[in-house]
């Protein structure tokens, strides 16, 4: 029987260390994907005209709707860019039924206007011919957009209901967002219409809200409408003439009551319906 030795162990000889740089990598995304994401709508609507030509060029030209549906188009591309175009179609939507309301009560007033011409991350305008007789006309085509562009958000947050569409409940809790921004009283925001007829000192209260909200949310299309409104409301409440007086003073007092409840109702109404319209955006 043998007994073996134990051997005492090896000391471990050093490796020497390879050093290898790591590749730096970067992730690009890819052109396909912006060029699809930026020309998919383009394509699209594309496709319905080739197939759909003939009908709706003589739909546009019976309509004198060309000039509004090609801004609608390019509305749609920009927004389609950032929000994907089925919000941005349903976006753009909602701001031409808002402007339809504009469009149904100055035809209402005998007011020749134009058609509604979009602009992006602007909004849209209607260009008057001529302007209101009084402040009461002048309120009652600011406050129609709001009425019917809310009434086209809830219909579009009962759809979301319905479908159960997180997409859909989010487009109309932008569509209340955007009617109660407009009813800001401070002109050229359906507001400013409607606080012409109630007392233009509103347009002061206005102007000082959307300068505090482009200082603590910087935007360009705030500063604009700050220095479109603040020059506006400037000219107008300097102006001492008697036919400007006039303009404003021709205000019955019972129309005063009823679009104050109307206006204070439709603020309180879209905020509420934004509080219960909120969703994460997950879509």
């Amino acid at each position: 029987m043998t007994h073996l030795e134990p051997q005492p162990p090896q000391p471990l000889e050093p490796q020497p260390l390879e050093y290898q740089p790591l590749e730096h990598q970067t992730h690009e995304v890819p052109r396909t994907s912006v060029l699809r994401a930026v020309l998919g709508p383009v394509v699209f609507i594309g496709f319905l005209l080739l197939k759909f030509g003939k009908i709706a060029f003589i739909a546009v030209k019976g309509l004198k709707f060309f000039g509004t549906a090609a801004s609608m188009l390019v509305s749609i591309a920009a927004y389609s860019f950032i929000f994907g175009w089925p919000f941005a179609v349903g976006f753009v939507l909602l701001i031409l039924v808002h402007e339809l309301g504009h469009a149904i009560q100055l035809k209402r007033e005998g007011i020749d206007a134009g058609m509604p011409v979009f602009i992006p991350f602007v909004g849209a305008a209607i260009a008057m011919k001529e302007l209101p007789r009084d402040a009461a006309m002048e309120a009652r085509v600011g406050i129609a957009g709001p009425i019917l562009g809310s009434l086209g958000a809830l219909a579009v947050h009962g759809a979301a209901i319905a479908l159960d569409s997180e997409m859909l409940m989010a487009l109309a809790f932008t569509g209340y967002f955007l009617n109660l921004f407009n009813l800001v009283p401070l002109s050229p925001l359906d507001g400013g219409r409607i606080a012409a007829a109630l007392s233009p000192k509103l347009w002061i209260g206005g102007l000082v809200l959307l300068l505090g909200m482009f200082l603590l949310s910087p935007n360009p299309v705030l500063l604009l409408i700050v220095i479109l409104g603040g020059f506006d409301s400037w000219r107008r409440l300097r102006d001492r003439s008697p036919e400007a007086t006039a303009y404003y003073e021709a205000v019955h007092p019972a129309f005063r009551v009823g679009l104050a409840i109307a206006w204070i109702g439709m603020v309180v109404g879209l905020v509420l319906l934004m509080q219960v319209s909120h969703v994460e955006r997950t879509f």
